[in-house]
């Protein structure tokens, strides 16, 4: 009897140890989880890094024509004989760059209905045009200007004072610098030099009635 009541006692105090055991490891536990949740507390959160927004482009066109407006402009091209320039009245969408307008005009031609002549070389495109603060209007003309020019002296003039012509019937315009290619040329074709600029000529003007 003696030896089981031992017994007995051993039990329970291996099981008092154990239970201490448990419990001293498990506060151990709760005390490193509580001191890990006081640290992130503690820690301060990083500033969140806003990525800067570029900014809206605006895809709309310039708006450079006059909506339902028009303006009225002149032409001059070579009189069915090749002999003069005739002033040509034609009605255009009104426009901010007018100068500019008037030029891509002119290398169109004349209406298809009409007996006048081109003076502006088949091929031929405006480049770049600037009307400076002096009067002085500089257009550049691509090669066919020069290239594609069926050549003689009295075609040349008719081609060279179009162009001055055309440019000086505005108010802001005096002279008339010719340029191929961003560059100046002493001809178009061997006989009128436009390395200068020009002024309008008024005596190669045919009135036709």
């Amino acid at each position: 009897m003696a030896v089981f009541i031992r017994s007995q006692l051993k039990l329970l105090v291996v099981l008092l140890l154990m239970v201490m055991l448990v419990t001293t490891a498990g506060c151990g536990i709760v005390d490193r989880m509580l001191s890990f949740k006081d640290q992130e507390a503690a820690e301060p959160e990083e500033p969140s890094v806003e990525l800067p927004q570029e900014p809206a482009v605006d895809q709309s066109e310039p708006n450079t024509e006059y909506l339902g407006e028009t303006t009225d402009i002149t032409l001059y091209f070579a009189d069915p004989t090749g002999e003069g320039l005739v002033p040509v009245q034609r009605t255009i969408p009104k426009v901010e760059g007018i100068a500019r307008a008037t030029m891509n005009e002119l290398i169109k031609g004349p209406a298809l209905d009409s007996d006048l002549v081109a003076t502006i070389p088949e091929g031929t495109q405006l480049k770049d045009i600037n009307v400076k603060d002096n009067g002085l209007c500089i257009v550049d003309f691509s090669s066919e200007l020069v290239d594609n020019h069926l050549g003689g002296s009295t075609a040349e003039r008719l081609t060279v004072y179009s162009i001055v012509n055309t440019l000086t019937q505005f108010p802001t315009v005096d002279e008339v610098q010719i340029l191929v290619d961003g560059k100046h040329v002493e001809s178009i074709a061997g006989h009128v030099n436009v390395s200068q600029a020009m002024a309008p000529n008024k005596d190669i003007i045919i009135n036709q009635k």
